[in-house]
């Protein structure tokens, strides 16, 4: 029960803070030469929200003062919690409307791979809770979550005593918006991976409607348990995750658009009929989950399931070297080029910290991308492949595969579906 006020809240908190920018804007234009505010809220076991404030060096006594108050004494008036109601209703609708099913499928497939726990839980607050999140309610959720073993105060580009001494001034001993009250122990439940399918026939014939409308499609993804962040296994899983890429058929391609991975070379190539074959990797703190989406005409859903399959199986096999080194180059690039960024490299810090108490530096990352053997990579992949899948489908499934079936082709040694045999057609 604690878990899904807990996604609710953040549904609705993320809402709530693009209200509260237009505070913050104003009163930082008053104060010093501020560049740009950011609230980032994310909704899994990992939760963390996220303010971001980019400003002049020295106004940073100012700029901590600001934050130390939106963070510990928000207003909450009634009107921008109206507001907020309103904006996530419309989130809500839009998430069925949209043509892109990735965010539904993602949901699902969390569902399906840990069914009735933490991350497995719902993270869209259902329509009927969002009337009775009020300023109670919203208290509650701070008194508890936002303690101060729970915070991270980071910076780029300050001296760090400077920092520590406007932590110290701001933060140290002040009395927070909702009390003094003790928070109760919160829910520290570990993920608990189960595997199974989450199906939801819907037509999908209306999503992109249009003088060239979009065809209609209909949406699998297919996930086995991987690793937390915390294990040593995680950079073998984030080079096996490249090393499959994958994308759109519609994709411009060129040098660094992932045209050379396995489900470019071995599927999208392969079968014109396929209209989308991505790899995702979910990794969190105490679980991690793998998975492939793929697209195709609903007439081809058992052909585009095997095809799938088969490409799990081949996670085991054979490493080339040249894939592989090209997957871990990749890789770093990928890592350094979003590192060249100072907001990131501040969440980058907050986030590390956060979640292990200290910070990787790219180097020391780059050099275990690096240490990466074809060997590592066959071994996270069978550990893999003996863990139940779990699966989400969405559109027309009349041919979807069942489950078993499913199963059964991950645990074979080519990835085929058992063969079915109809009297009538």
């Amino acid at each position: 029960m604690k878990q899904n006020i807990l996604v609710e809240l953040l549904t609705f908190w993320k809402n709530w803070h693009f209200r509260l920018l237009i505070d913050l804007t104003a009163k930082m234009k008053s104060c010093l030469p501020w560049k740009s505010m950011e609230v980032f809220v994310t909704a899994r076991h990992q939760d963390t929200t996220m303010y971001a404030v980019s400003a002049d060096s020295k106004g940073l006594d100012t700029v901590v003062g600001l934050l130390a108050d939106v963070v510990l004494h928000p207003r909450l008036t009634d009107e921008e919690l109206e507001m907020t109601r309103m904006a996530v209703q419309f989130e809500l609708e839009d998430i069925n409307m949209r043509p892109d099913p990735e965010p539904l499928l993602t949901e699902m497939i969390h569902e399906a791979a840990y069914r009735g726990n933490t991350v497995g839980l719902h993270r869209f607050c259902p329509t009927e809770n969002i009337a009775k999140i009020d300023r109670k309610v919203l208290h509650s959720y701070l008194r508890n979550y936002y303690t101060p073993d729970r915070m991270v105060l980071a910076g780029v580009g300050v001296e760090h005593d400077h920092l520590v001494e406007c932590a110290r001034k701001y933060l140290l001993g002040t009395q927070p918006a909702w009390g003094s009250e003790k928070a109760v122990d919160v829910d520290r439940s570990v993920a608990q991976y189960t595997g199974g399918i989450v199906k939801l026939e819907k037509d999908m014939s209306s999503v992109s409607l249009g003088p060239a409308p979009f065809p209609e499609l209909t949406h699998i993804m297919i996930g086995l348990e991987s690793c937390s962040f915390l294990e040593g296994d995680f950079i073998p899983f984030a080079v096996l995750n490249m090393m499959m890429g994958g994308g759109g058929s519609f994709s411009a391609g060129g040098p660094g658009k992932g045209m050379f991975t396995r489900l470019y070379l071995n599927v999208l190539n392969r079968h014109h009929w396929m209209y989308n074959a991505t790899s995702y990797h979910h990794s969190y703190e105490d679980t991690g989950l793998l998975c492939i989406h793929a697209s195709a005409d609903p007439r081809q859903v058992r052909e585009m399931v095997e095809i799938i399959t088969k490409e799990f199986i081949l996670m085991a096999g054979t490493v080339d070297v040249v894939e592989l080194e090209r997957a871990k180059t990749q890789l770093m690039s990928m890592l350094m080029m979003n590192l060249e960024s100072r907001p990131v490299i501040f969440e980058d810090v907050g986030r590390q910290v956060l979640a292990t108490c200290s910070r990787k530096l790219p180097h020391e990352l780059c050099a275990l991308i690096r240490n990466v053997k074809p060997e590592d990579i066959k071994r996270v992949a069978s550990q893999m492949l003996r863990r139940k899948p779990a699966m989400a489908a969405l559109g027309d499934l009349t041919d979807l595969p069942t489950y078993e079936h499913i199963q059964a082709a991950l645990s074979s040694k080519d990835g085929r579906l058992p063969r079915t045999y109809r009297l009538f057609r």
